[in-house]
């Protein structure tokens, strides 16, 4: 991959060099791009590029908000746009990992297996958080919202208390060359009784063990497996099968060790107040 040299993008300086973003967390927010970028994708995909994302500095400090449409686009992810995302990891009573294919309809990485749920906390109370702790439990909310909204997992089957914060890991993603993903995602663990985009975000990761109910949005999921450690390893041997960048970089690197401590040992790496940085 090619590296792009990017200033330093700080609450100082975000506006000169993103003037679609806006300087508050809020529920306003501006476009700033041509529904050109957006022709011939799916209606309600469209709508959802809308959505208030939250932009942060490279350590993770919020600095404003753009729509998810402007935090995608690869313009800006080469220009050093950062925003804040999670990844949930959700395990079932027989210890298994709840995978999703994403739906055709999605602008970016669609028809791609991925974890549980992958999404964004938006720049509105009560998902926002300027601190380690206020964030985490901004992205838990987030996490229930977006289980309901893609999985028809209801939330009291996933309750906050019991999604567990392991850390941030900050990575970048293309997707297709116009559109992409630069996060810093949290990741939770929950354990149960045409267009080329790029993601740049610090990515939380929760996981969390549950039995769950589900009822499928065929809008944003097009199939569900529930897999073994074993069975995870077998579907990346097989070539037909595709897989979102951040997952298969969380699995190569970090998913199995967590894996084998689910059920005792998993304190050891959780609540880390580092970012990993692989990008």
């Amino acid at each position: 991959m090619s590296t792009t040299t990017t200033q330093t993008i700080t609450a100082e300086n975000v506006i000169h060099l993103f003037p679609e973003v806006d300087s508050q967390l809020a529920s306003s927010h501006r476009t700033g791009t041509s529904t050109s970028d957006l022709e011939g994708y799916d209606e309600e995909q469209i709508r959802l590029m809308d959505e208030v994302c939250i932009v942060l500095d490279k350590d993770d400090k919020p600095i404003g908000s753009a729509s998810k449409k402007v935090c995608h686009l690869m313009t800006n992810i080469n220009s050093g746009l950062l925003h804040r995302a999670f990844s949930v990891f959700l395990f079932d009573s027989q210890d298994r990992l709840l995978l999703q294919q994403r739906a055709s309809e999605k602008i970016t990485f669609p028809d791609m297996w991925t974890n549980t749920c992958c999404s964004h906390p938006l720049g509105v109370p009560g998902e926002t958080g300027a601190d380690l702790e206020t964030a985490v439990m901004g992205v838990k909310r987030a996490a229930q919202r977006k289980l309901w909204h893609e999985l028809g997992i209801k939330k009291e089957q996933v309750p906050l208390e019991d999604f567990r914060f392991l850390t941030r890991i900050h990575y970048l993603a293309p997707s297709d060359g116009k559109w992409g993903e630069h996060e810093s995602i949290f990741t939770f663990h929950w354990t149960a009784k045409g267009t080329r985009l790029t993601w740049t975000q610090v990515d939380y990761i929760l996981f969390i063990k549950a039995d769950v109910d589900l009822e499928v949005n065929p809008n944003e999921v097009q199939d569900t497996r529930y897999v073994s450690a074993d069975g995870m390893r077998s579907m990346f041997k097989d070539e037909k099968l595709k897989f979102t960048p951040w997952f298969k970089l969380i699995c190569e690197t970090l998913l199995f060790e967590w894996w084998e401590h689910l059920n005792g040992g998993l304190e050891m790496y959780t609540n880390d107040t580092d970012i990993k940085r692989m990008c």
